[in-house]
């Protein structure tokens, strides 16, 4: 059996990242769909966007390593949006419901922006510069998603749900 290396490992952290943000493209409809907030409606409209454009960097990635671009099941993604069809089904129609969704996305983008520092530190100590540059474009737009998310709980979700 051939020994797994630091290269096997980070080549099976991108198939998992891959599955992940493919799930997250999925689900991100479906919470826009769910949220009472138009703002917090257009933010996950827009992070759809930004999770397409994520999902071709990471083709781009696995096409500078010679690979093709797949997923590997992901228990701990599906785990997470497991939780946020929980709050979907039990707090529909609620005030509530957008302060539960936005939670439910900062766990999504906490995963992301530790699965992505972890990649990035990989590609560039395996000399992968480009996929690390690539990489740490992603990263910076889930830190960046994940600030806006936090503000409009400050602003908005989290207030209409003490107001009910």
């Amino acid at each position: 059996m051939k020994d797994k290396d630091l290269g096997s490992l980070f080549y099976d952290g991108l198939k998992d990242i891959y599955y992940a943000e493919r799930k997250i493209l999925k689900a991100l409809p479906k919470m826009a769909r769910a949220a009472q907030s138009e703002m917090l409606r257009n933010a996950f409209l827009k992070h759809k966007e930004e999770t397409e454009t994520q999902k071709e960097r990471l083709d781009k990635v696995f096409e500078a390593l010679g690979k093709r671009a797949q997923g590997k099941t992901c228990p701990a993604i599906d785990g997470i949006l497991e939780e946020g069809e929980e709050i979907m089904d039990e707090y529909k129609g609620m005030a509530s419901i957008d302060a539960g969704l936005v939670a439910a996305a900062q766990a999504v983008e906490h995963y992301e922006m530790a699965r992505y520092t972890t990649l990035s530190t990989w590609a560039k100590l395996l000399g992968h510069t480009d996929a690390a540059n690539l990489l740490l474009e992603t990263l910076a737009e889930e830190q960046a998603t994940d600030k806006a998310l936090m503000q409009l709980a400050k602003t908005d979700a989290n207030k209409a749900a003490m107001a009910a």
